[in-house]
C-alpha cells in the first residue's frame, strides 16, 4: 500500500497546514477498588536488603521480609529454576501481603501467577493439568524481532477522491509527504493506508511511524516545529522532536508472552480466541513438547530468552497427596518457575491420606522448601497497620479512636479491626461527624460481633440451633470424621 516516490532536499517549501484539528476532550473516570492488600507497594527493603520499619505499605515482619528479599534477588537473576519457598505463620500475620509485596517489587515484566489451593479442584480439568497450566503461566518468553518502519514528520497529505461519474470500484488515491531532519520523501497511498490515516486523525505536523509489514500507523505526537501554530492546545498534546537520519529504519520489538499463552494458541484452530474466553481446556503433552523444542531453538538463535516467574499458591494445605507428588516432579524441570506457597496450618492431616505432617504438606516436599516464618504483630505494629489502612480507605480517625481500635485488634484479630474502619466511617458520616470518634468504634463493636463473641454465644445457646454438635475441647479436630 506504500510506494516510495521522488526524494528532494528539505529546503523545499513546506505545505501549509491542511486544517485545524479539534481535540476531543473526554472525562475519564478511573475505577479503583480498595482491596485487602491494595496498600502494598513492595517489600519495603533498602539496597542492602535490610527491612525498613514502615515502608511501601509493609509494617513489621523484618526477618520474613529480608528472607523474601533474598528470594526476590534470586528470581531477578533468573539463573536457578525450581526453587520452592513456604511462608508459614498464624492467620493474620501478613503471609499474602509478603507475596503481594514480591509481586509489586518484580514489576510487570516478570510473570506472577496467584492461585488458591482449592481452585485446582473446581476447574473442568484434571488436577495435574490445572497445575501444569499454572506453572506454564508463570514462565515468560521474551521474543525479540526486527521490523522495518518508516518514521517521519508529516509535511502534507493529499487525497484525490474519485470523480462523480467514476466507477464504484475506484478507490481513493493520494500522496503522503514525510520528512526527517536530513531528507524528505513522497509516498503514494492506496485505499487501505488512506483509511488508516483518517482513523488515526493524522494531519500535517504529526510525527508518525508506519510498520511496513502490517501497514499499522502510530502517531507519536506533534512536532516541536508546530508548537506555536495554535494558541489553544489540549492538555494531552504531546510534542516530540522531528526524527533524524533515514526515513526507513529497522527497529527491534520485544514481546513477553507466557508459555501457557503459546500453548493455547497452538493447541487449536481458534486458540487465540480461547485466551480471551478462558475456555482453554486440556492441552496435549505433544503440543507442549513441540513448543518447548521451538523455544529452545529460538534461545540458541538468540531470538528469545526465558523469563522465569513466580507461582504463588495460597492455602497450599488444600492440595491433596496427588498434587504434592506432582509438585515434587514438576520442580525438577529446568522450565520450572520459583514456587511460593503459604499456609496457616500447624501439624495437620495431609489431604487424601490419614497421615499427619507439619503444615499438612508431605515431609519429602517440605524438605525441598525454604521456610519463611511470620510472627504475630506487636501492638505498635497493629496501630501502624491500622493507620495505613485508614489512609488507604480515606478515613479520618481521632487518635483515641485509633488507640481503641488497636486494642480491639489485639484482643480479637487484625482483620476484624481493619473491617471496622469503613463501618465506623459510615456510622460517623451518619451523625455528620468530621472524623471517626471513640463512640463510632463502640457502636460498630456492638453491631458486629467477632469470632470469640460469636463462638461464646453459640456455646451458650447451642441447644436452640439445628444440628448442634459441640466437640469436647480435648478432642483433635483433624480426627473428627464428617
Amino acid at each position: 500500500a506504500v510506494r516510495q516516490g521522488r526524494q528532494q532536499p528539505t529546503s523545499t517549501a513546506m505545505a501549509q497546514t491542511s486544517g485545524v484539528k479539534v481535540q476531543d476532550i473526554k472525562d475519564i473516570t478511573r475505577i479503583e477498588r480498595i482491596g485487602a492488600h491494595s496498600h502494598i507497594r513492595g517489600l519495603g527493603l533498602d539496597d542492602a536488603l535490610e527491612a525498613r520499619l514502615v515502608s511501601q505499605g509493609m509494617v513489621g515482619q523484618a526477618n520474613a521480609r529480608k528472607a523474601a528479599g533474598v528470594i526476590l534477588q534470586m528470581i531477578r537473576d533468573g539463573k536457578i529454576a525450581g526453587r520452592a519457598v513456604l511462608i508459614a505463620g498464624q492467620p493474620g500475620t501478613g503471609k499474602t501481603a509478603i507475596a503481594m509485596g514480591m509481586s509489586q517489587a518484580l514489576g510487570t515484566d516478570t510473570p506472577f501467577t496467584t492461585i488458591a489451593g482449592s481452585e485446582i479442584f473446581s476447574l473442568e480439568m484434571n488436577k495435574t493439568e490445572a497445575l501444569t497450566q499454572a506453572f506454564r503461566r508463570s514462565i515468560g518468553v521474551r521474543i525479540k524481532e526486527e521490523t522495518e518502519i518508516i518514521e517521519g514528520e508529516v509535511v502534507e497529505i493529499e487525497i484525490d477522491r474519485p470523480a462523480a461519474g467514476a466507477a464504484a470500484t475506484a478507490g481513493k488515491t493520494g500522496k503522503l509527504t514525510l520528512k526527517t531532519t536530513e531528507m524528505e520523501t513522497v509516498y503514494d497511498l492506496g485505499q487501505k493506508m488512506i483509511d488508516s490515516l483518517t482513523k488515526e486523525k493524522v494531519q500535517s505536523g504529526d510525527v508518525i511511524t508506519i510498520d511496513k509489514a502490517t501497514g499499522r500507523i502510530s502517531v507519536l505526537g506533534r512536532s516541536f516545529a508546530r508548537s506555536r501554530d495554535y494558541d489553544a492546545m489540549g492538555a494531552s498534546t504531546k510534542f516530540v522532536q522531528c526524527p533524524e537520519g533515514e526515513l526507513q529504519k529497522r527497529k527491534e520489538v520485544v514481546h513477553v508472552v507466557s508459555l501457557h499463552e503459546v500453548d493455547v494458541i497452538n493447541s487449536r484452530q481458534q486458540g487465540f480466541l480461547a485466551l480471551f474466553s478462558g475456555d482453554t481446556g486440556e492441552i496435549k503433552s505433544e503440543v507442549r513438547e513441540q513448543i518447548d523444542q521451538k523455544v529452545a531453538e529460538w534461545r540458541e538463535e538468540g531470538k528469545a530468552e526465558i523469563v522465569p516467574g513466580v507461582l504463588f499458591i495460597d492455602e497450599v494445605h488444600m492440595l491433596d497427596i496427588e498434587c504434592f507428588s506432582f509438585l515434587n516432579r514438576a520442580l525438577e524441570s529446568d522450565l520450572a518457575p520459583i514456587l511460593v506457597v503459604a499456609t496457616n496450618r500447624g501439624i495437620t492431616r495431609i489431604r487424601g491420606t490419614n497421615y499427619k505432617s507439619p503444615h499438612g504438606i508431605p515431609i519429602d516436599l517440605l524438605d525441598r522448601l525454604l521456610i519463611i516464618s511470620t510472627t504475630p504483630y506487636t501492638e505498635k505494629e497493629v496501630k501502624q497497620i491500622l493507620r495505613i489502612r485508614c489512609e488507604e480507605e480515606d478515613v479520618e480517625m481521632a487518635d483515641d479512636a485509633l488507640a481503641l481500635l488497636t486494642k480491639v485488634g489485639m484482643e480479637t484479630s487484625l482483620r476484624y479491626a481493619i473491617h471496622m474502619i469503613i463501618a465506623a466511617a459510615l456510622v460517623s458520616a451518619k451523625r455528620k461527624g468530621s472524623q471517626v470518634e471513640v463512640e463510632d468504634i463502640k457502636r460498630v463493636y456492638t453491631l458486629f460481633v467477632d469470632v470469640k463473641r460469636s463462638t461464646q454465644f453459640l456455646t451458650e445457646y447451642q441447644n436452640e440451633f439445628m444440628f448442634n454438635e459441640v466437640v469436647p475441647p480435648d478432642v483433635d479436630m483433624t480426627d473428627v470424621q464428617s
